[in-house]
Protein backbone atom coordinates (compact mmCIF):
# COMPACT_ATOMS: atom_id res chain seq x y z
CA UNK A 1 0.00 0.00 0.00
CA UNK A 2 1.11 3.53 -0.66
CA UNK A 3 1.46 6.19 2.02
CA UNK A 4 -1.75 7.91 0.96
CA UNK A 5 -3.59 4.55 1.21
CA UNK A 6 -2.24 4.15 4.75
CA UNK A 7 -3.48 7.65 5.59
CA UNK A 8 -6.94 6.97 4.17
CA UNK A 9 -7.25 3.69 6.06
CA UNK A 10 -6.19 5.32 9.33
CA UNK A 11 -8.61 8.22 8.84
CA UNK A 12 -11.46 5.86 7.94
CA UNK A 13 -10.79 3.78 11.05
CA UNK A 14 -10.88 6.90 13.24
CA UNK A 15 -14.06 8.19 11.57
CA UNK A 16 -15.71 4.80 11.99
CA UNK A 17 -14.72 4.59 15.66
CA UNK A 18 -16.12 8.08 16.29
CA UNK A 19 -19.34 7.15 14.48
CA UNK A 20 -19.75 3.96 16.53
CA UNK A 21 -19.12 5.85 19.79
CA UNK A 22 -21.59 8.56 18.78
CA UNK A 23 -24.29 5.93 18.21
CA UNK A 24 -23.47 4.28 21.56
CA UNK A 25 -23.80 7.64 23.34
CA UNK A 26 -27.19 8.25 21.75
CA UNK A 27 -28.41 4.79 22.81
CA UNK A 28 -27.08 5.26 26.36
CA UNK A 29 -28.27 8.84 26.93
CA UNK A 30 -30.94 9.62 24.35
CA UNK A 31 -28.76 12.55 23.29
CA UNK A 32 -26.49 12.98 20.32
CA UNK A 33 -22.82 13.68 20.87
CA UNK A 34 -23.13 17.34 19.72
CA UNK A 35 -26.01 17.83 22.14
CA UNK A 36 -23.85 16.44 24.96
CA UNK A 37 -20.93 18.64 23.91
CA UNK A 38 -23.13 21.74 24.16
CA UNK A 39 -24.62 20.68 27.50
CA UNK A 40 -21.13 20.02 28.88
CA UNK A 41 -19.94 23.44 27.68
CA UNK A 42 -22.86 25.08 29.48
CA UNK A 43 -22.12 23.04 32.61
CA UNK A 44 -18.50 24.27 32.58
CA UNK A 45 -19.14 27.84 31.48
CA UNK A 46 -22.50 28.62 33.05
CA UNK A 47 -24.96 30.89 31.28
CA UNK A 48 -23.64 31.74 27.81
CA UNK A 49 -24.60 33.75 24.77
CA UNK A 50 -24.99 31.98 21.44
CA UNK A 51 -21.76 33.60 20.24
CA UNK A 52 -19.79 32.46 23.29
CA UNK A 53 -21.22 28.94 23.08
CA UNK A 54 -20.44 28.79 19.35
CA UNK A 55 -16.84 29.80 20.00
CA UNK A 56 -16.47 27.38 22.92
CA UNK A 57 -17.57 24.29 20.99
CA UNK A 58 -16.29 25.30 17.52
CA UNK A 59 -19.69 25.14 15.83
CA UNK A 60 -21.41 27.79 13.74
CA UNK A 61 -24.26 29.79 15.31
CA UNK A 62 -26.87 28.21 12.97
CA UNK A 63 -25.72 24.74 13.98
CA UNK A 64 -25.82 25.71 17.67
CA UNK A 65 -29.32 27.14 17.24
CA UNK A 66 -30.63 23.92 15.66
CA UNK A 67 -29.15 21.82 18.46
CA UNK A 68 -30.43 24.20 21.15
CA UNK A 69 -33.93 23.99 19.66
CA UNK A 70 -33.92 20.22 20.26
CA UNK A 71 -32.44 20.28 23.78
CA UNK A 72 -34.74 23.13 24.78
CA UNK A 73 -37.77 21.10 23.66
CA UNK A 74 -36.41 18.25 25.80
CA UNK A 75 -36.31 20.58 28.82
CA UNK A 76 -32.51 20.49 29.18
CA UNK A 77 -31.80 24.20 28.55
CA UNK A 78 -33.64 27.48 28.70
CA UNK A 79 -33.05 30.55 26.58
CA UNK A 80 -33.94 34.13 27.42
CA UNK A 81 -33.10 37.59 26.17
CA UNK A 82 -30.19 39.31 27.86
CA UNK A 83 -31.56 42.12 30.06
CA UNK A 84 -28.73 44.50 29.10
CA UNK A 85 -28.60 43.68 25.37
CA UNK A 86 -31.96 42.62 23.93
CA UNK A 87 -30.23 41.32 20.77
CA UNK A 88 -28.34 38.68 22.76
CA UNK A 89 -29.89 35.42 23.91
CA UNK A 90 -28.62 33.74 27.05
CA UNK A 91 -28.67 29.96 27.32
CA UNK A 92 -28.42 28.00 30.55
CA UNK A 93 -28.87 24.45 31.77
CA UNK A 94 -32.01 23.40 33.57
CA UNK A 95 -31.77 20.99 36.51
CA UNK A 96 -32.62 18.18 34.05
CA UNK A 97 -29.80 19.36 31.79
CA UNK A 98 -27.36 19.37 34.70
CA UNK A 99 -28.45 15.82 35.60
CA UNK A 100 -27.95 14.69 31.98
CA UNK A 101 -24.40 16.06 32.02
CA UNK A 102 -23.64 14.49 35.40
CA UNK A 103 -24.85 11.08 34.21
CA UNK A 104 -23.31 11.21 30.72
CA UNK A 105 -20.45 8.86 29.87
CA UNK A 106 -17.20 10.04 28.30
CA UNK A 107 -17.49 11.20 24.70
CA UNK A 108 -14.41 9.31 23.54
CA UNK A 109 -13.86 5.56 23.73
CA UNK A 110 -12.73 4.53 27.19
CA UNK A 111 -9.79 2.49 25.83
CA UNK A 112 -8.44 5.53 24.03
CA UNK A 113 -8.87 7.70 27.11
CA UNK A 114 -7.10 5.20 29.37
CA UNK A 115 -4.16 4.95 26.97
CA UNK A 116 -4.03 8.70 26.36
CA UNK A 117 -4.10 9.51 30.09
CA UNK A 118 -1.26 7.04 30.73
CA UNK A 119 0.91 8.68 28.07
CA UNK A 120 3.56 11.17 29.12
CA UNK A 121 2.54 14.84 28.79
CA UNK A 122 4.96 15.33 25.86
CA UNK A 123 3.33 12.41 24.02
CA UNK A 124 -0.18 13.75 24.71
CA UNK A 125 0.85 17.12 23.28
CA UNK A 126 2.46 15.41 20.28
CA UNK A 127 -0.73 13.44 19.51
CA UNK A 128 -2.89 16.55 19.78
CA UNK A 129 -0.48 18.58 17.63
CA UNK A 130 -0.33 15.85 14.97
CA UNK A 131 -4.12 15.63 14.78
CA UNK A 132 -4.44 19.41 14.60
CA UNK A 133 -1.84 19.48 11.82
CA UNK A 134 -3.73 16.79 9.86
CA UNK A 135 -6.89 18.88 10.15
CA UNK A 136 -4.98 21.94 8.96
CA UNK A 137 -3.46 20.04 6.04
CA UNK A 138 -6.94 18.89 5.01
CA UNK A 139 -8.10 22.54 4.76
CA UNK A 140 -10.88 22.01 7.26
CA UNK A 141 -10.34 25.12 9.38
CA UNK A 142 -13.84 26.38 8.58
CA UNK A 143 -15.60 23.06 9.17
CA UNK A 144 -17.89 22.84 12.21
CA UNK A 145 -15.98 20.72 14.66
CA UNK A 146 -17.52 19.82 17.97
CA UNK A 147 -15.48 17.05 19.58
CA UNK A 148 -17.89 14.53 18.09
CA UNK A 149 -20.28 15.48 15.31
CA UNK A 150 -23.42 13.92 13.97
CA UNK A 151 -23.16 12.37 10.56
CA UNK A 152 -24.66 14.52 7.81
CA UNK A 153 -27.45 11.97 7.23
CA UNK A 154 -28.39 12.06 10.93
CA UNK A 155 -28.58 15.87 10.91
CA UNK A 156 -30.70 15.84 7.75
CA UNK A 157 -33.11 13.26 9.19
CA UNK A 158 -33.34 15.16 12.49
CA UNK A 159 -34.09 18.42 10.65
CA UNK A 160 -36.81 16.70 8.61
CA UNK A 161 -38.25 15.05 11.73
CA UNK A 162 -38.16 18.22 13.85
CA UNK A 163 -39.64 20.37 11.08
Amino acid sequence: MSEHDDILVALRRIIRAVDIRSRELERETGLTAPQLVILQALARGGTMTLKALSHTVSLSPPTITAILDRVERAGLVTRRRCPTDRRAVLTELTPAGRAAVDQAPELLQSGFLRSFRKAQPWEQHMIIAALQRVAEMMDCADVDAAPILERYEDVTHAAERDG
